[in-house]
């Protein structure tokens, strides 16, 4: 499966809601799985899109037809837009879907790994933090994503801020340490989304 994560700073909120909708039109579109997102609670202008494809070849061919369409309702509703593609690697606890319509909020971590430490992150992922995770209260489900160059995403999704938060300050400095997760990560950024069920499609 392949993820497509876009980051973005709104500048007309209600034009950009607008645009959002519209992106209904993805379904029926071949490999297309999912995709819904929402407003980083830090910083309110700032949009999180997640889609999901079950294939590149599939995300191309959509890409290469129909995007454009879809897209131009929300030209200039927006500035600084970046887009990342990554690979699902594994499940942060089982069976993942791309499905938001259970989850409150989502929590992103973008991760830029030291080339020789990539392996060893992805170890202590699978090992000591996606345990953790699964094990949570209010934790639903998570995937564990890599692109070229020892970029790694890591998205969850939670029942409520308050569960996400009560995780983050039982368990996560602790977990961190038992990682070695500062000598793996050269770059690490993050957000907490708050997911908007209109914009699930």
């Amino acid at each position: 499966m392949l993820v497509k994560w876009i980051r973005c700073t709104v500048v007309d909120r209600r034009g950009f809601e607008r645009g959002q909708r519209k992106w209904a039109g993805l379904l029926g579109e071949p490999g297309f799985r999912g995709q819904g997102g929402g407003w980083s609670r830090s910083r309110p202008d700032v949009a999180h899109i997640f889609a999901f494809w079950e294939s590149r070849a599939f995300y191309d061919s959509f890409m290469a037809r129909s995007h454009d369409r879809l897209a131009a309702s929300q030209v200039g509703t927006f500035r600084d837009g970046q887009v990342k593609l990554f690979d699902h690697r594994f499940d942060v606890k089982t069976g993942f879907e791309p499905r938001f319509a259970d989850a409150d909020v989502a929590r992103v971590a973008h991760c830029r790994v030291h080339e020789d430490r990539a392996e060893h992150f992805a170890l202590m992922q699978e090992k000591v933090w996606n345990p953790a995770m699964a094990g949570s209260p209010g934790m639903l489900r998570g995937m564990f994503g890599e692109a070229p160059g020892s970029e790694f995403l890591v998205l969850s999704m939670w029942q409520s801020a308050a569960e996400h938060g009560k995780y983050r300050e039982e368990r996560v400095e602790r977990l961190g340490l038992r990682a070695r997760t500062a000598a793996d990560v050269a770059a690490l950024s993050g957000d907490v989304v708050r997911l908007e069920p209109s914009w699930t499609v």
